[in-house]
């Protein structure tokens, strides 16, 4: 079953960006060659955003591919399908790699332990429960790339298709 999503390379230094590309070609089975733009949230770093079709499972791998990467942040998006559920990554230099399963809508659907969790750290007095829920939802990674975000609007985007 095959899938859509999205690629943004909010922030990478410029002798990164072949190697993005080399990792994306690798888990698309295909040659790519990003259009890299200025990133004027960060000076010095560029952005590129992407539209993939590939078999469910693709944005993981290619989170997967990226992650740990210092002084690149990005975030990798997939469309729910027939036998998949959407799915979210974002990943800074200071936070790491934040994943979430989304539903149709493009809502974050959080597992009912990851909740229970939240909630015994917070009865037992360990961190407050809005924290807990903003880090379920991603809200520490949507404030550090929102600017980066921002600095994107009208980029252009090209489509690339998975080898199947």
């Amino acid at each position: 079953m095959t899938t859509r999503g999205v690629l943004y390379i909010h922030s990478a230094p410029r002798a990164m960006c072949p190697h993005i590309e080399w990792a994306v070609a690798g888990v698309l089975g295909l040659r790519v060659q990003l259009d890299w733009i200025r990133q004027p949230a960060s000076p010095g770093t560029w952005r590129a955003e992407v539209s993939w079709k590939g078999r469910a499972g693709t944005a993981s791998k290619l989170a997967s591919a990226l992650r740990g990467w210092q002084m690149l942040r990005f975030e990798v998006t997939a469309e729910p399908c027939a036998t998949a559920e959407g799915e979210r990554y974002s990943a800074t230099p200071d936070l790491g790699i934040f994943h979430a399963v989304t539903g149709m809508h493009g809502d974050i659907l959080v597992p009912e332990d990851r909740l229970r969790a939240a909630l015994a750290r917070s009865q037992q007095g360990e961190t407050q429960l809005e924290a807990e829920v903003a880090k379920l939802l991603g809200k520490p990674w949507d404030d550090e790339l929102e600017p980066f975000r921002y600095a994107g609007e009208g980029a252009p985007v090209r489509w690339l298709h998975q080898v199947v």
